[in-house]
């Protein structure tokens, strides 16, 4: 029987999805039949996303959120059930890194913003998810190679994707129960907005690509195959993993 990488008639919440891997994920899930739910703090990022996904023939709804906020959390997931009737995955994107320098510089407010969003924000957003999850379903979590390795100049950060990557094991065996899977996702270094002070930086860029297998750093839409994947019954059987999409680096 062959693999069943449809998503059709199934509602994907993908969270920091107005652009980068979000906005990637998003339009792969888009593609592969999914009713989107576009989510991210600001409305006009995530309208455009939409507006785009739907002139391509998909189906997207866009939400402005704030995953740290457990509220909005809520009202996204509401927001995505009552207009489509319910919710089967949730690809939990959304990051930020307000700090980059020697992790004993850092200060409160930025450690505790950095944790609020990358690891308190997917918390809310599995519970959630978990609370209205319609016949089971699949979290794909994005975490880093910076959670698996030294993360100098960006150790918080690399921390709370450590976390990330925790949360995935355990959650994968406390839901596994309800039929909910839970993975998760470490991409290498990838040219996105958010990275981009890593990818101009010579130096820092040759740090990655110089210990990558494939010679150079990845495109958003590379990473959104596995996202599929995980979505999708391919991976059905699949549950507290972390797929590394790093080209190789960290197998040197």
């Amino acid at each position: 029987m062959p693999a069943d990488f449809t998503l059709a008639n199934r509602t994907i919440v993908v969270t920091g999805a107005s652009r980068g891997i979000g906005e990637a994920v998003a339009r792969a899930a888009a593609a592969a039949g999914a009713n989107v739910v576009v989510a991210s703090r600001k409305q006009d990022g995530v309208d455009a996303v939409a507006a785009s996904i739907r002139a391509g023939g998909g189906s997207a709804l866009a939400v402005a959120a704030h995953t740290g906020k457990s509220d909005e959390v809520d009202a996204l997931f509401d927001r995505a059930v009552a207009e489509f009737g319910g919710v089967h995955g949730l690809v939990n994107n959304a990051a930020t890194n307000v700090y980059f320098g020697p992790m004993l510089g850092i200060d409160p407010s930025a450690w505790d913003k950095i944790f609020e969003v990358n690891v308190k924000g997917y918390f809310y957003c599995i519970r959630a998810f978990a609370e209205r999850a319609t016949n089971a379903g699949s979290v794909v979590n994005l975490a880093s190679v910076a959670g698996m390795r030294a993360a100098p100049l960006q150790g918080v950060y690399g921390m709370t994707k450590a976390a990330v990557i925790s949360m995935t094991q355990s959650l994968a065996i406390e839901l596994g129960a309800a039929g909910i899977r839970v993975n998760a996702i470490a991409p290498g270094l990838v040219e996105t907005k958010f990275a981009q002070v890593l990818v101009d930086d010579d130096a820092i860029r040759g740090h990655f690509v110089d210990r990558t297998a494939l010679g150079r750093h990845a495109q958003p839409d590379e990473i959104a195959g596995a996202a599929i994947y995980l979505l999708s019954d391919a991976s059905s059987y699949t549950t507290g993993h972390t797929i590394v999409v790093d080209g190789g680096m960290t197998a040197t």
